[in-house]
């Protein structure tokens, strides 16, 4: 599917991880180079959550031999997306959905970046085994998102971190505190251990944590 509506006018979505995410850009860069690692010259990347198609420009400039298959939810934000990576239209496939629309595969790679903090616990660990099922074995996936801990003090300290370092300089105290209260009702948000075990119990293995971010995490594993 190549996505045919005007482009949306939510450009923050492109603005916004840079800014509200530390080192964004190396954690694009990192992705990609954790990729190769396993990538034959040519390969075919699994993109979940490709909206706004940041990782897909970052990867297509890097890698000019991988195609990549890209799904979101939001056919706006697909537009975003192949806007955003116009260059590399004739290697990028969008597919507009959850995972369950995704190709069957099998991928050399998949990648899962700044979505799972907007994905209800209850529904992770069968996405993170439908991701799994359609990689090649000993294929890379690398997922990064939202995690710190969730026992107080600690939960209540890394919220206040996470909204502080995000929000614009000169945001009055009202809007922080409904930001604060926003990240605990609107976010699903789980422990380091737990993203990690998740990802086991999911079939995936060698599980490393190669970025941190502040309040955000991101891991390499394997199918």
């Amino acid at each position: 599917m190549k996505p045919t509506f005007s482009v949306p006018k939510h450009k923050s979505y492109i603005e916004g991880p840079p800014r509200m995410v530390p080192g964004y850009d190396g954690l694009l860069r990192m992705t990609g180079m954790l990729f190769a690692e396993h990538i034959p010259q040519v390969g075919r990347v699994l993109v979940l959550g490709a909206g706004g198609g940041l990782e897909l420009k970052a990867f297509g400039d890097a890698y000019p031999n991988w195609v990549f298959d890209a799904v979101d939810p939001s056919a706006e934000m697909l537009t975003l997306a192949a806007s955003t990576a116009a260059k590399h239209s004739e290697r990028i496939s969008f597919h507009e959905g959850t995972i369950e629309v995704a190709p069957e595969g099998p991928f050399d790679a998949a990648s899962c970046i700044l979505v799972f903090h907007h994905i209800a616990l209850e529904q992770r660990l069968d996405i993170l085994k439908q991701v799994h099922r359609r990689l090649k074995p000993g294929a890379s996936f690398v997922i990064a998102h939202v995690s710190f801990p969730q026992t107080e003090p600690e939960k209540s300290q890394w919220i206040a971190r996470h909204v502080a370092f995000g929000v614009p300089d000169g945001t009055d105290l009202k809007q922080l505190e409904h930001s604060r209260q926003a990240i605990g009702t609107r976010l699903s948000i789980l422990s380091p251990e737990e993203d990690e075990a998740m990802l086991g119990e999911a079939g995936f293995s060698n599980i490393s944590l190669f970025y941190a971010g502040f309040s955000f995490k991101g891991w390499v594993a394997y199918a």
